[in-house]
């Protein structure tokens, strides 16, 4: 009798031991699965990346062409051949590697030898660029940056290494090893790989050893005034193991801010390119949001790789600073126009949101290292919102047209995306369409990490991994319709039965009371969700710690596990710092945020009012483009139209893809704010002068003039210096007071004859009675596009009575305005 009460207390002690709710985190470096060991099988990320196979990538080549050109032209150089010298430019090279890095995740998706052999002959191409000591950068070599501006925001030095701040030299070698690695790892070919390593050898002796060839022989050390190498030498220490990158990244971390400071403004203040404080003693977001989010992601990988845990607390200072003050519910950062970057805390804009496409990425990456050095889930929770809504807003549905700039509220008519009012095929600073093209495709790397004996579900989606552990391989096979499905479902098949290890399931912070981490917004409609995990059929009471929920187990082939994360409708309020959402409303579901755009609704999408409602029905919707993407319609009524009781309302990152309409995502909680929410478009100008208007046109045309149909809109009234070819014209127009400018825009007349669109122009403003050249933003170019809006932005703060356009017609046409548009900044 004794003896089968010690096997029944025996079993039962086995029983406690096989399956536990916690388990100590391990102190292992967390390793991500590599993006070509995961296999999507889902219906949300395997399209897109099918499209961007099919369509983005190829059309994205053929746009980067030039650059191809630059490095044939610079190869033939080096090697005597005689040929046309490239154009001077600072970083189009960057945006043919972008490119090509995101060629290279689709090849782990699907080997293409037709995709391959272009890559191979573009490596080719590069190959022939680098001089023989590692040097890349075309313009230098051939002598071409003489016809460039060589100091000042927008130059490139006149030699190499001459001007770090602004030449975008490592710039475009970090873009160029993160290239590298992709391909390396996709198809195991290592030749790009070698040039990676012979430029960063290169760059390491030259910065920190000395080189007679460059800076007279000294050691350059000055840090890049556009962070990116310092997350790509990490990826280059990943590939190939060797410590020299690593170290190199942490060299050029510990001297920003130390070994040189920038004087001056806009681009040249010193917290534009993040360089007015070691970065340890950095404790806020500033300047450039892009350059600062990837100075982030590189500390945070340093972080990760050497333990040089002295980087953590300015880390999650900057962190905090951004997601307590600095964040659209979107996950977009720099809300600020002119340096694209983070403005002052809580000014958090709507309509005149910037939030580049660029910073959401790299909202992205940072969070996404922040999770891989500190296992806390709460940086996957950001990367997910960013993720979801601000990078797949920026590119199209169809995969062929981008936004440059993600605004939270558009009217319909004024142009915001580079001087259109809606998605761009293109841009001149063509780096949102090129980042899009290397992210996307590097989500499957993102779903899943481990240590030797712990598998962290980070993103969900349908997807299978075979995770090496320590004891065994495990294979994990995840079955989910999220985003829009609340039920993610795992199947467990370890290579041994009764193989010990942790599975930790992320719960994501939109389950709680907010829908992101941070102290910006909270749900105004009740508590946290109840979440609930199945084992093998049982409800299982987890643990959770940093935002993962643990099982750990032994484990058997067939385990299964179900997750179930209620995705039912959550209204948000920003707290009362955030000035421009105040009395106003988002709406939620799952991770997505959602907006109402004009297609779907009668009356203006500004007058609806909304308050908190259960009463909320989920649809999919119909058409081509929107198929299986969930809308919802709240209720919801109308300032504008009485009659209009509800709200069609659909994911943002889905909108702008059946016309550019008018779009909304925080909504009037009462009705005076929706009243004023009515857009109304300013009247700023006073009066308009040219110097010669042809008798059958109007000069006043171009400030009453609304959106055009094209160039050649000749429904509407227009201003052309016909018949007065080839001659310089000058268009000047009074404002009926001083104001700010964040813009300025023309709509150029083109009627393919004798009117075309001018052969250059330029821009000068008056400021208390004296005329100034206009500070033209250093992204941005005096553009002559046809049938959209071309904007300029001032690079620093300008006050204006007045703006004069110089327009150069071509030899044998005059020249014509269709509209011209003045946005004043907030």
């Amino acid at each position: 009798m004794k003896r089968n009460v010690i096997l029944i207390l025996l079993s039962a002690c086995l029983c406690v031991s096989c399956v536990s709710a916690d388990k100590p985190e391990s102190q292992e470096i967390l390793k991500p699965m590599p993006f070509q060991q995961v296999v999507l099988a889902d219906s949300f990320w395997l399209p897109r990346l099918q499209l961007q196979k099919d369509v983005l990538v190829p059309f994205a080549l053929d746009k980067v062409r030039p650059a191809m050109d630059n490095l044939r032209k610079t190869g033939n150089y080096l090697h005597g051949i005689k040929d046309e010298l490239p154009f001077p430019h600072r970083f189009v090279a960057s945006d043919l590697y972008k490119v090509m890095e995101g060629a290279a995740y689709l090849l782990a998706l699907q080997r293409d030898s037709v995709l391959e052999h272009t890559m191979d002959s573009i490596i080719n191409l590069i190959e022939g660029a680098q001089e023989a000591d590692g040097y890349l950068y075309e313009a230098h070599t051939t002598g071409v940056s003489a016809n460039h501006e060589h100091w000042g925001g927008g130059g490139m030095g006149d030699k190499p290494y001459s001007w770090v701040i602004h030449s975008h030299e490592l710039y475009n070698m970090g873009h160029l090893y993160e290239g590298a690695v992709a391909y390396y790892q996709a198809t195991g070919k290592d030749k790009w790989l070698k040039i990676a390593e012979k430029s960063a050898r290169h760059i390491n002796h030259v910065f920190f050893e000395g080189d007679p060839k460059y800076n007279d022989g000294k050691p350059v050390n000055q840090a890049p005034g556009h962070e990116e190498i310092e997350l790509a030498l990490v990826k280059l220490f990943r590939a190939t193991g060797d410590s020299l990158y690593l170290q190199l990244a942490k060299r050029f971390i510990d001297i920003r801010g130390v070994t040189y400071t920038p004087e001056g403004d806009g681009v040249m203040a010193p917290e534009y390119a993040q360089q007015h404080l070691p970065v340890r003693e950095q404790t806020k977001a500033v300047g450039h949001a892009v350059r600062a989010t990837y100075l982030y992601s590189g500390m945070a990988d340093v972080m990760a790789q050497t333990g040089d845990k002295t980087l953590a607390p300015a880390l999650d200072s900057i962190w905090a600073n951004i997601v307590d003050t600095r964040m659209h519910i979107t996950g977009g950062l720099g809300a600020v126009h002119g340096i694209e970057g983070f403005g002052p805390e809580y000014v958090l804009p709507n309509k005149d949101a910037y939030n580049e496409t660029c910073a959401a990425v790299g909202n992205v990456m940072f969070n996404y290292r922040m999770f891989l050095a500190e296992k806390d889930a709460k940086y996957v929770d950001v990367a997910e919102v960013a993720l979801y809504n601000n990078v797949l807003a920026g590119v199209g549905l169809e995969g062929n047209k981008f936004f440059y700039v993600n605004p939270l509220e558009t009217d319909g008519h004024t142009a915001f995306n580079q001087g259109m009012r809606g998605r761009s095929p293109w841009f001149g600073t063509a780096c949102c369409p090129s980042n899009i093209a290397r992210l996307i495709p590097q989500i499957p790397g993102m779903m899943y990490a481990y240590t030797s004996d712990e598998i962290y579900c980070t993103f969900y989606a349908g997807t299978s991994a075979v995770v090496p552990l320590q004891d065994g391989k495990v294979t994990v096979k995840q079955i989910t319709s999220y985003p829009f499905d609340e039920k993610i479902c795992f199947e467990i098949d370890p290579e041994h039965d009764g193989q010990k290890f942790a599975m930790r399931l992320r719960i994501p912070t939109w389950v709680s009371r907010q829908f992101v981490p941070g102290k910006l917004y909270h749900y105004v409609d009740g508590g946290p969700a109840s979440w609930k995990i199945l084992l093998n059929g049982k409800e299982f009471s987890a643990k959770v710690h940093k935002g993962f929920a643990t099982i750990y187990r032994t484990w058997d082939a067939g385990d299964k596990i179900e997750l179930q994360l209620p995705m039912k409708v959550r209204y948000s309020k920003a707290i009362p710092q955030v000035k421009d959402d105040i009395d106003r409303l988002c709406v939620t579901r799952g991770p997505l945020v959602y907006c109402a755009e004009a297609v779907d609704n009668a009356a203006m999408v500004g007058s609806y009012v909304i308050a908190p409602s259960e009463n909320v029905s989920v649809q999919k919707g119909t058409d081509l483009l929107m198929e299986n993407i969930d809308f919802l319609t709240v209720p919801a009524h109308s300032v504008q139209d009485t009659a209009c009781k509800s709200l069609t309302m659909l994911p943002y990152y889905a909108w702008d893809n059946r016309g550019d309409d008018a779009m909304i995502i925080w909504l009037p909680a009462n009705d005076s704010l929706a009243k004023a929410s009515i857009p109304n478009i300013p009247d700023y100008i006073g009066d308009v002068y040219a110097t010669h208007t042809f008798d059958q046109d109007d000069v006043y045309a171009m400030i009453v003039n609304g959106y055009p149909a094209n160039s050649f809109d000749t429904s509407i009234p227009r201003w052309t210096s016909w018949p007065q070819v080839g001659k310089e014209q000058t268009v000047e127009l009074k404002l009926k007071r001083p104001l700010r400018l964040q813009s300025f825009s023309v709509y150029w007349y083109d009627d393919h004859g004798g009117v075309q669109v001018p052969e250059s122009w330029r821009l000068e403003y008056e400021e208390n009675g004296e005329w100034k050249p206009f500070p033209i933003y250093v992204t941005d170019e005096y553009r002559m596009l046809k049938d959209q809006y071309n904007m300029v932005h001032p690079g620093n703060d300008i006050m204006v009575e007045a703006l004069r356009m110089y327009i150069v017609p071509k030899a044998k046409a005059a020249a014509g305005i269709l509209s011209v548009q003045i946005e004043e900044a907030k």
